[in-house]
């Protein structure tokens, strides 16, 4: 199986850096864009372009998986068979994509029968990937990353989901004040590669499968913690609040969240 994986990891590259080209390509092209849930959730044509390519590939060279596509989920269910489950975010962060053209990841998560296998967060215009998974480690393009150090609360910076903090969800904002800064970037996969890579300690959004996955393989085989904000274990085929951060952190915010019931 190792060597199947490692065959996975030189495909996945290799896709995500023609994504990469059709996507800076598109910078030139005027862009289809619709909103789905509400005015602030926007879908382009290059969203659903991505998102066909990518799936396009798992088929050619992956028959037999089930696939779970951020712009083609009606309805996530359990996988079918006990091959190998795909969970791809295009492009996340797409109203960054469409107002900054930066700032926004493609992300492609694997797992099989419910285990974590491989993710992928590919941070576009920096032209960084973070890939790895349990018995390889994460690595930012070539290079492999240590976990960042175990700090607590008050010794960092704290990402968060606008709507949770404005809205005070379980007390946050208290929780940000305790951080050293709050932090919001608009896309859950820069936002877990800032944990991944000790720039902040903590990075809470309510988040979809497609949103999490990829990031929730990658921190967790950096021993970080992963759950919801009162400490549930994550069901990958739900959303839901969606906490990754070191181990103190984690310990802080939830003391804090606590404080409120």
């Amino acid at each position: 199986m190792l060597e199947s994986l490692r065959t996975i990891d030189d495909n996945v590259k290799k896709w995500m850096k023609e994504v990469r080209v059709k996507v800076i390509a598109s910078f030139n092209d005027d862009l289809d864009v619709k909103t789905k849930s509400g005015p602030n959730d926007l879908v382009t044509n290059i969203d659903r372009e991505v998102e066909e390519f990518y799936k396009d590939k798992i088929k050619k060279y992956y028959p037999g998986s089930e696939i779970i596509g951020e712009e083609s989920a009606h309805e996530v269910r359990e996988p079918k068979n006990e091959g190998l489950l795909w969970v791809i975010d295009p492009i996340d962060g797409t109203m960054n994509f469409v107002k900054q053209k930066n700032h926004f990841a493609s992300m492609i998560a694997i797992y099989r029968k419910g285990t974590a296998m491989r993710g992928y967060i590919y941070d576009v215009m920096q032209d960084k990937l973070y890939w790895g998974g349990p018995e390889i480690g994460v690595y930012c393009n070539q290079d492999k990353i240590e976990p960042p150090s175990d700090k607590k609360l008050n010794k960092g910076l704290f990402g968060v989901g606008a709507p949770l903090l404005i809205d005070n969800y379980h007390n946050l904002q208290k929780a940000a004040l305790e951080s050293c800064g709050t932090r919001i970037y608009g896309c859950s996969g820069i936002q877990f590669i800032h944990v991944l890579n000790g720039q902040c300690v903590a990075y809470i959004s309510y988040l979809r499968p497609w949103d999490y996955a990829a990031g929730k393989v990658l921190a967790e085989t950096l021993d970080l913690v992963v759950k919801t904000i009162d400490g549930r274990p994550i069901d990958m085929l739900s959303s839901s609040d969606v906490l990754v951060a070191t181990k103190n952190a984690q310990k802080d915010i939830t003391r804090i969240v606590q404080s409120t019931y």
